[in-house]
């Protein structure tokens, strides 16, 4: 937008100009005089004053509203300048709206990009979840009975072979670290003559583990196993005190499995 300049006034608009303006400072001045001249109203009460010069003001203003408006001037070159002038000043306002409703435009389109790219990305995300959930209904249906029937016992197949795996490394360990008991030999029993022969039908410590746990699984109502000659008693001492089987309360020749969970 073209910048508006002021145009110089010609004299004669300038002597018109002056003479208003003398003209409105004489009738300040009269104003002015005639209000130092005046006495003042003094009431008794400052709430009293207030209401009256509220009084006061309320019909100054009646009387200036009901006065019509006069022309500044006559002269038509004084008039286009005064409306020059308002007119410079109006549009330095309508620049100044112009500016900022311009940066919330741009504010408001930054925030349109980014909200019409968020609703992109999340109708992306719902079209591959719908994907995924078509996908795996469709291999659900294709699933028979026989195949889930099939993969159970393969996998409980796979569970017996390790526990077989399991047993078979515990027995071995077992075995190797805490041994049956033998019989000593003639001689050193003569030597030291206090221990008693053995007997041969003793299991070992792996095979009553092993019954423990079956008596566990088969009979969960009641899984105390009674104590024969065929466990060696410090075998069974060696269990209760490592806190791997317990002794029945009422009973003791009965042992079961400690619950580990």
């Amino acid at each position: 937008m073209a910048e508006m300049k002021p145009a110089e006034l010609s004299e004669e608009a300038l002597n018109e100009l002056m003479g208003l303006c003398e003209n409105q400072f004489a009738q300040l001045e009269k104003l002015q005089n005639e209000i130092i001249l005046c006495e003042p109203d003094f009431c008794e009460t400052p709430q009293e004053q207030s209401v009256n010069q509220l009084m006061a003001t309320e019909a100054e203003l009646k009387q200036w509203m009901t006065v019509e408006p006069k022309l500044l001037a006559r002269n038509s070159e004084v008039l286009l300048q005064a409306g020059k002038d308002e007119m410079l000043k109006l549009c330095s306002e309508l620049e100044m709206i112009a500016s900022c409703y311009e940066a919330k435009r741009d504010k408001l389109r930054e925030t349109k990009e980014q909200e019409l790219k968020w609703m992109e990305e999340k109708k992306q995300a719902l079209m591959a979840a719908k994907d995924h959930v078509e996908r795996l209904q469709s291999e659900k249906e294709k699933l028979s009975e026989l195949s889930v029937l099939q993969d159970t016992k393969a996998k409980i197949q796979k569970m017996k072979v390790y526990q077989d795996q399991l047993m078979e490394s515990l027995a071995e360990v077992l075995g190797k670290h805490v041994p049956l008991p033998h019989n000593e030999s003639s001689s050193n029993k003569k030597k030291k003559n206090i221990t008693p022969e053995l007997n041969e039908d003793l299991i070992s410590l792996n095979e009553i583990l092993e019954l423990l746990m079956n008596k566990v699984l088969t009979t969960p109502h009641d899984p105390y196993m009674t104590i024969d000659d065929t466990f060696w008693p410090p075998y069974v001492e060696m269990l209760l005190r490592y806190g791997i089987a317990v002794r029945h309360q009422g009973n003791n020749f009965k042992i079961r499995l400690e619950t580990f969970w």
